[in-house]
């Protein structure tokens, strides 16, 4: 192993491991709500559509202001009290559950105040990155970072399904907070010394925001990019509102084969994650960007046709597919975001960015429960995963195409195999 690998960072290990708990907890979390909401507080597919919503309603809301009030302060602070604030609020659910008083709405607005906590944490998150390891370990740290995620994605679900079934998913939930917390405690323990951003007198709010815009909308590979994104979670709002309904009441799983098989697309992730160096090398960064998804994410229309029995196995595998392209395709284009944005705009970019890629998604979960209602959990899953794919459109018909690699304004570092 090189001695100027990340492994020999000291506070980028601590960041990874208050990722590794974070990532865990949120993923045991992302299938023991939904379960939660389906199976024993017996959600309509629009309430399940309303739950996707809440989510992901805080990027919308307040993405762009959020990207303006991170660029002005110091981020680990801000990550900390974020960590903080959703540990706290999830702890609530198994708390209300055991007293006998958890209800929907409670589920609902806990997970609508996570949501907002959490749009500070991730603007924070990816402009924190850069100062911490430098611009030229941006894609070792990405892979990293992305390769905790494909873990925690096989690990966390599986762990929550068979939780699940054997203690109560409003108990699961207990996981959860307890790993944003155990993020939190990491993050305090970074000694890396973070200058206070200089702020001018006359800055104002709307005029900050509008230059994070433009920023994004200037570039246009960075354009391209965010409206494939944003297309493809739009749909996968779709997929997520039906998703746990049409597994166990139309497929007949039981919440441990749940959990098992949404934990299938973390292997295609942790196999991205682990080969992103030498594929980019091998066929240039801007090719990753839209080659890989034209190739592997229509692995996703198997998903619908999962049923009883051997069918199910569709759903592994398009899953797993689907799990590899997004995670090379984020490994590639989020090192390029890093990569070409000045510090000074690096939160307002980030936040731009998750303003319109993750401001799609509550949309999306609102038209899947609205979906599954009228169409049938199995129609609205084919809209959802149809769409999902679509979204490689954007990249494909862009200047992208015609490019191996993109114009960063200096080489990103790629780490070796």
């Amino acid at each position: 192993m090189r001695r100027d690998s990340l492994f020999f960072h000291a506070d980028f290990r601590r960041l990874w491991a208050g990722d590794t708990a974070s990532q865990l907890g949120m993923f045991v979390g992302i299938t023991a709500i939904p379960l939660l909401a389906a199976v024993t507080l017996a959600a309509t597919p629009f309430e399940m559509g309303l739950l996707t919503m809440a989510e992901t309603l805080g990027f919308l809301v307040i993405g762009l202001p959020a990207g303006v009030w991170v660029d002005r302060m110091r981020k680990r602070p801000l990550m900390l009290a974020a960590d903080l604030a959703r540990g706290i609020l999830l702890l609530s659910i198994p708390f209300a559950w055991w007293a006998g008083v958890l209800t929907m709405a409670q589920v609902l607005v806990v997970v609508l105040l996570v949501g907002f906590a959490t749009v500070f944490f991730d603007v924070s998150y990816q402009a924190y990155l850069p100062a911490l390891v430098g611009r030229e370990k941006l894609l070792e740290g990405n892979a990293k970072l992305q390769g905790v995620q494909s873990s925690a994605q096989i690990a966390g679900p599986s762990l929550a399904g068979v939780l699940v079934q054997f203690a109560g998913a409003a108990s699961t939930v207990l996981i959860t907070g307890l790993g944003y917390l155990t993020s939190a405690l990491c993050l305090w323990r970074i000694r890396t010394v973070e200058t206070r951003p200089e702020r001018a007198e006359h800055d104002r709010l709307i005029p900050q925001m509008l230059e994070g815009l433009r920023f994004v909308v200037s570039d246009r590979p960075l354009r391209a990019i965010v409206s494939c994104t944003a297309t493809s979670n739009l749909f996968s709002g779709v997929v997520q509102a039906v998703e746990v309904l049409f597994l166990t009441r139309t497929a007949g799983l039981k919440p441990a084969e749940v959990g098992g098989l949404l934990a299938v697309s973390g292997v295609g992730g942790i196999a991205a994650a682990l080969c992103a160096g030498p594929i980019i090398r091998k066929i240039g960064q801007a090719r990753s960007i839209w080659l890989v998804p034209l190739m592997v994410w229509p692995g996703a229309l198997l998903i619908p046709f999962a049923g009883p029995g051997w069918r199910i196995a569709l759903a592994g595998l398009g899953l797993a597919a689907f799990g590899f392209g997004v995670i090379l395709y984020n490994i590639a284009q989020v090192s390029y975001r890093q990569a070409i944005t000045p510090d000074q705009l690096l939160g307002r970019m980030n936040a731009s960015v998750r303003f319109v890629v993750w401001g799609a998604m509550p949309l999306g979960g609102l038209l899947g429960g609205a979906l599954g209602e009228w169409l049938g959990l199995t129609g609205a899953l084919w809209v959802g995963c149809a769409g999902e794919v679509a979204g490689t459109l954007w990249v494909l018909c862009s200047p992208l195409r015609r490019m191996r690699d993109l114009p960063t304004g200096g080489e990103i570092a790629v780490p070796a195999p």
